[in-house]
């Protein structure tokens, strides 16, 4: 089968959510991420097979976002397009699902990627309320109008942020936040612990360089042009940290705003091919996707995803966890990184020194839009095997409902 080369990789600044890319919505995300690698590369677009995009919010005003990001990116309609959901993990399943067909011989070149605007997530009426609303609407004489009107109540205008319902696992009931909490009490990691690994984060990442990474964004609106991430809080400290009050759980609780991942908006894009189409383009690879592995677990203990994906991809490949030069795990929250750590070990899968993992922070400095992250970990990981003449980095992810993603990268 046909080895599965990473080419060429982009990603758009991340922006806290409601911050400066608050007026791009997912497609806007999601084309200029595929219009600066496509201008990067200098790819003709209509040599693409499939382009295929994680995305978890998708917007109601652009289903199946792929093909809406496609078309206004320039790729020409006969190019088909496929958008993935799978929480988290949207991203990197984007990446998987382009490898199995690489492999199989389905096509030589794929865009691949994730987006999510986080800032615009809707919010969503109960269907009680959107009955009453239909009624109004659906009034043929005054009268009718005035009775459908006349049985709206204060509570029918209240809606319910999407985004509240969608880090909610219908499942076991739980927000991601208070599953964090299931952690932190189960593997007895204390508030200090978690605060100094996100200072770790902040400060990790606000020593890094993602120059090369990013491509600005451009509110036109505005008329303003957005360069860098916006959530990495070089003078963090813990002393700042130690005075955010716990949102999940607010007696007990550990887990703050300041130790968990930031809600973003944010977008990349990768092109995936073989070897033969590298040759053709004359693009040197990046890296290869030499093994990937998908699990589930419990939807409680989401955050114990990737020491099951990692064990499963360990005995997939004949590799061990010290194989990895570097070692990128999402940071959903510092205690679920920390738990991961802890089980890892106790299983005797291994133990990640903290001179490979998360070199340049993680999503508690860079921000989680969900989406994009996969794809976002994936660059990251073969920038720095690049820079520092590295070969083999392994990433993972959990994935809200109870699972979790791994992959092995290789540069030679």
């Amino acid at each position: 089968m046909n080895r599965v080369a990473i080419l060429a990789g982009v990603r758009t600044p991340f922006a806290k959510m409601g911050t400066s890319l608050r007026e791009l919505d997912a497609a806007d995300l999601g084309r200029t991420a595929v219009a600066a690698l496509l201008a990067r590369t200098g790819v003709d677009p209509a040599r693409i097979d499939e382009v295929i995009l994680g995305c978890v919010a998708q917007p109601p005003d652009a289903p199946n976002l792929a093909r809406v990001v496609a078309l206004r990116s320039g790729i020409p309609e006969s190019v088909p397009a496929l958008t993935v959901q799978r929480n988290c993990a949207s991203g990197l399943e984007a990446i998987f699902e382009a490898a199995r067909r690489l492999r199989m011989g389905e096509g030589s070149l794929y865009l691949v990627g994730g987006v999510e605007s986080m800032s615009q997530v809707p919010f969503l009426f109960p269907q009680s309320a959107a009955r009453k609303f239909s009624a109004v609407a659906a009034a043929k004489s005054p009268l009718q109008k005035i009775w459908a009107l006349g049985a709206l109540r204060l509570k029918d205008f209240r809606p319910v942020p999407g985004l509240k319902l969608g880090l909610t696992d219908p499942v076991c009931g739980l927000n991601m936040g208070e599953t964090a909490e299931v952690l932190a009490r189960e593997f007895s990691i204390g508030r200090e612990a978690q605060d100094a690994f996100a200072l770790r984060s902040h400060r990790r990442a606000a020593a890094s360089d993602f120059r090369n990474e990013i491509t600005p964004a451009y509110d036109t609106r505005h008329g303003l042009a957005i360069e860098e991430d916006n959530g990495i809080r070089s003078g963090q400290s813990l002393a700042a940290l130690a005075k955010l009050k716990p949102i999940f759980e607010e007696e007990t609780g550990t887990v703050t705003a300041g130790n968990s991942s930031q809600i973003t908006d944010g977008a990349v894009a990768l092109f995936l091919g073989t070897d033969a189409v590298a040759a053709r383009l004359g693009l040197t690879p990046m890296g290869y996707l030499t093994g990937s592995a998908v699990v589930g677990c419990d939807p409680v203990r989401m955050g114990m995803g990737p020491v099951f994906a990692i064990q499963r991809l360990l005995a997939e490949t004949g590799l061990r966890l010290e194989d990895a030069d570097r070692v990128e795990i999402n940071e959903a929250f510092a205690v679920q990184v920390l738990a991961v750590l802890q089980q890892l070990k106790a299983l005797g899968i291994g133990e990640i020194p903290d001179d490979r993992l998360n070199v340049h922070g993680g999503a508690i400095a860079l921000g989680h839009p969900v989406g994009a992250t996969g794809a976002r970990l994936v660059l990251t990981a073969l920038e720095e095997l690049q820079n520092q003449n590295l070969n083999r980095a392994l990433v993972s992810l959990c994935v809200g409902g109870g699972q979790g993603a791994a992959a092995w990268l290789e540069r030679l």
